[in-house]
C-alpha cells in the first residue's frame, strides 16, 4: 500500500490509525469490522473510491474473516520485518521473558524499559 519510504506525515497517519484502532476496539479483541475500518480512513481523510476500498480490504483481510486486525494492517503497510530486525526483537523479548513463560507482564516490561 505504502511501499517505499514513508514521509513524516505518512508515519503520523499510520501511528494515528493504530491509536484510533485501539480506541474503537471496544471489546479489546484486536479486530475491526469493514465499516469501522472505513470510518477510520474517513477520520484520517483517507477517502477513496469504493472499488479501491474493496481492493484494499481484500489485501488487509488476508485471512478472509470479514474483519482486520492490527497485525494484518501493519504487515500490509510495512511488510514483514527483515531477518536482522526479527533477530533483534527475539533477543529483546528473551531478555524481557527472563522467567521463560512465553508472556511478559507489564510489571516486567517496566523493570527493563524506560521511555525517557
Amino acid at each position: 500500500i505504502f511501499r517505499g519510504t514513508l514521509n513524516k506525515r505518512g508515519v503520523r497517519i499510520i501511528t494515528g490509525l493504530g491509536k484510533y484502532f485501539r480506541q474503537v476496539d471496544k471489546n479489546r479483541n484486536g479486530f475491526l469490522s469493514q465499516a469501522a475500518f472505513k470510518e477510520a480512513l474517513n477520520v484520517f481523510h483517507l477517502e477513496m473510491p469504493e472499488g479501491d476500498f474493496e481492493s484494499l480490504w481484500l489485501i488487509l483481510d488476508d485471512s478472509k474473516s470479514d474483519k482486520v486486525d492490527y497485525g494484518e494492517f501493519t504487515r500490509a503497510i510495512f511488510g514483514e520485518m527483515n531477518e536482522y530486525r526479527k533477530a533483534f526483537v527475539r533477543k529483546a523479548y528473551m531478555k524481557l521473558d527472563f522467567n521463560k513463560t512465553g508472556s511478559v507482564p507489564m510489571v516486567d516490561v517496566r523493570k527493563c524499559y524506560c521511555a525517557k
